[in-house]
């Protein structure tokens, strides 16, 4: 197994007194590409915002590479600096991360702080943009984008600083069929490439094109683990923690039928 590049021992968090993540205790192996599914108010947003040092953790320990992930660490600017360039997070909502003129602005504003050299600035944000075939928009004003085309410049934001580790929240959320599916071609090309990709997600439909190990949350607890296929498979834990529903129509008969089905984004 490759070294653990995040690792939990009962980790809690809670927002005011509603306890949003109860003892988890996890790792997250380097170069690996993992899912953390559950339904919505699961915990996996909050586990996210943890991993990436946006809050930090009540009872519990989370390391990265063995280092602690807390507040006072962050107060050594080296270990910040040196985290925030290995570690990425892209928002669930794109409008959340994006804020400034232009999109050629915004995939050049992290390398500005991180004081690169000009030329390799324009030259990188050229490159990063081809690649997620998004060149035509660099003068497009984000907040004009369609949902499919700000969730690109937010992760050609992060992706430009060539992070270690990528957290992604709801990738495909409220996007239409044509932005989800680039979302996920995406998402599956970065497989064998030694970076490590965290995908928060309840849509089930692409959770094998984009992880190679699950863990399944339901009310801040951590209730399984396993392979795409292992977790897919089990019915039951499907069912138990909301991915999987039971869907009932009539027949022109008046008699009633149900089934299950996987829970997935609605299309807006």
């Amino acid at each position: 197994m490759p070294a653990a590049v995040f690792e939990l021992e009962n980790v809690s968090y809670s927002y005011e007194r509603v306890v949003a993540l109860d003892a988890a205790s996890l790792a997250i192996p380097a170069g690996q590409r993992v899912a953390l599914l559950g339904a919505n108010g699961s915990g996996k947003s909050t586990l996210l915002r943890l991993l990436d040092g946006l809050c930090f953790a009540g009872p519990g320990t989370i390391r990265f590479r063995g280092e602690p992930v807390t507040e006072e660490r962050f107060q050594d600017e080296t270990f910040s600096f040196d985290f925030r360039r290995r570690v990425g997070l892209i928002f669930q909502n794109p409008d959340v991360q994006l804020f400034n003129p232009t999109v050629f602005d915004e995939v050049a504003f992290g390398p500005l702080q991180l004081r690169w050299p000009r030329d390799l600035i324009r030259q990188r944000v050229a490159q990063t943009l081809d690649d997620l075939d998004i060149a035509h928009l660099k003068d497009r004003p984000p907040h004009r984008l369609s949902g499919g085309e700000k969730k690109r410049v937010a992760i050609a934001s992060v992706l430009i600083l060539d992070p270690q580790v990528l957290l992604l929240d709801e990738p495909t959320a409220a996007l239409d069929p044509r932005s989800q599916s680039q979302t996920i071609d995406l998402l599956a090309g970065w497989k064998d490439t030694g970076r490590t990709v965290v995908t928060a997600t309840h849509d089930l439909d692409s959770v094998e094109e984009i992880a190679d190990y699950c863990f399944v949350f339901q009310a801040g607890r951590l209730v399984a683990q396993g392979s795409p296929a292992a977790v897919l498979g089990d019915t039951n834990l499907l069912r138990q923690t909301g991915l999987l529903h039971v869907h009932r129509h009539t027949h022109g008969s008046g008699e009633v039928h149900s089934h299950p089905h996987r829970h997935h984004d609605p299309q807006p």
